[in-house]
């Protein structure tokens, strides 16, 4: 599949198939967080890796799966279940490596406008879910209330001093027979490229 076949592919989805994915196409996808950026080369992130039945249900319960089904949704995150699935994925370490010697000014840590060890979770995120696509298979994205991750971190035994960022489901999509109703991308006009891109300066027109 070449890069505009899976650019033209890419959507989260939220409806998956029971079928399991063979553990060596999970291992490809996430080997792509050895090609994932991070700025300075800081390599803060990190993935954990669930396929444990209970535990993938736990996360779903976490994530508020029963609301969502109840408002005729898919139990989408549960359901995901091939027999390795990336569903706690796209976590960043903390923000230690950017404290590193080559990384401050004057013996302090820059204060940067946006946290960019965040930014780089997001950029691992599309890499997983590119490659995913690359393997003929498909990934959603979700968070966790604030109140919740306390209880995701014990799930996942993720330590205090590491940013959790959000979970991430791969497995084969299944037909949405909502999907018109419930998904953004068909309830809302996509912007036209010209409200998207502006040239040279924000304000030239």
């Amino acid at each position: 599949m070449d890069f505009s076949e899976i650019l033209r592919r890419r959507r989260m989805v939220r409806s998956y198939l029971p079928d399991a994915v063979p553990p060596d196409a999970i291992d490809r996808i996430v080997a792509t967080v050895w090609r994932a950026p991070s700025a300075g080369f800081s390599q803060g992130h990190r993935i954990v890796v669930v396929t444990e039945p209970s535990t993938r249900a736990e996360l779903a319960r976490l994530a508020g799966e029963e609301e969502y089904v109840a408002a005729g949704g898919q139990a989408w995150i549960s359901a995901a279940r091939p027999s390795t699935r990336s569903s706690a994925s796209g976590r960043r370490a903390t923000h230690e490596p950017y404290r590193g010697p080559d990384k401050l000014r004057d013996g302090a840590e820059i204060d940067w406008p946006v946290p960019y060890w965040y930014v780089d979770a997001g950029a691992l995120f599309m890499l997983l879910q590119l490659a995913a696509l690359d393997e003929g298979l498909a990934a959603g994205v979700y968070g966790v209330l604030r109140g919740q991750v306390p209880a995701v971190r014990a799930v996942l035994g993720v330590p205090d001093d590491v940013h959790f960022v959000c979970l991430v489901t791969i497995g084969r999509a299944a037909p949405d027979p909502r999907e018109t109703q419930l998904v953004s991308r068909l309830t809302q006009r996509r912007l036209a490229l010209d409200e998207l891109v502006r040239r040279e300066r924000w304000d030239a027109g």
